[in-house]
């Protein structure tokens, strides 16, 4: 095998990772305004935003006050992490999980495709109803089909298990703001909800909500 050799530096760039880190939390620091939310939730904020590229991006993010507790709580217990596709449970770092928890998508399941006919949906919000009991206290992120958060709250509102918190950032231009809206307002028969964090508006996917839920699993101090 020959010795593979360096381009020509040809541009004037950083090309040492950790300096890379260390500016791009500074900036920013320095540029977004996190004084609107809850001071437990800056960490997981400045997270999405580093995913975004866009520090705007912190006036649409929304949440139920107790959702870092519960979902650090839960993961601490070993509960499960249930995603809507393949590119988001690959986005979990797994040494930040405390437990080794499981990281589950049944998006890939053989009997997909027959429910999403059957059902008259897409194959993401029929991949929802295989997550069975696992899905109880469980922890959930949704980053890609709105459908997928729609068939997630029926099935609770149907008596289906609870998960302990749940992501929703799916993106898109139809139906991506209303799920989000929905979930923010989605009350349980006891008027209680399920903790939630949502990107408002169109925006969102697997590289945001996959930022969130590694700053719900693991608190760190920031470069």
């Amino acid at each position: 095998m020959s010795e593979l050799a360096a381009p020509t530096r040809r541009y004037d760039y950083v090309t040492d990772g950790q300096e890379i880190y260390r500016r791009s939390f500074a900036m920013i620091r320095d540029e977004s305004d996190l004084r609107g939310l809850p001071t437990g939730l800056h960490t997981v904020a400045t997270r999405i935003i580093h995913a975004a590229g866009d520090v705007a991006i912190t006036s649409e993010i929304a949440a139920h006050p107790e959702v870092v507790a519960a979902a650090r709580s839960a993961l601490s217990n070993g509960a499960p992490i249930i995603t809507d596709s393949q590119m988001l449970a690959s986005g979990v770092t797994r040494r930040r999980l405390p437990a080794d928890n499981e990281v589950l998508c049944t998006l890939r399941d053989e009997r997909v495709p027959g429910l999403a006919m059957q059902w008259d949906t897409t194959r993401a919000a029929a991949a929802v109803s295989l997550w069975g009991d696992r899905l109880e206290g469980a922890v959930v992120a949704i980053g890609n089909a709105p459908t997928a958060l729609f068939h997630l709250l029926e099935l609770i509102l149907d008596g289906g298990p609870r998960p302990a918190a749940i992501v929703g950032m799916p993106v898109g231009f139809v139906g991506s703001a209303e799920s989000k809206v929905a979930l923010a307002e989605h009350r349980l028969a006891d008027g209680e909800q399920i903790p939630w964090l949502v990107v408002h508006g169109r925006r969102g996917g697997s590289a945001m909500a996959a930022a969130a839920l590694n700053a719900l699993a693991h608190e760190d101090e920031l470069a």
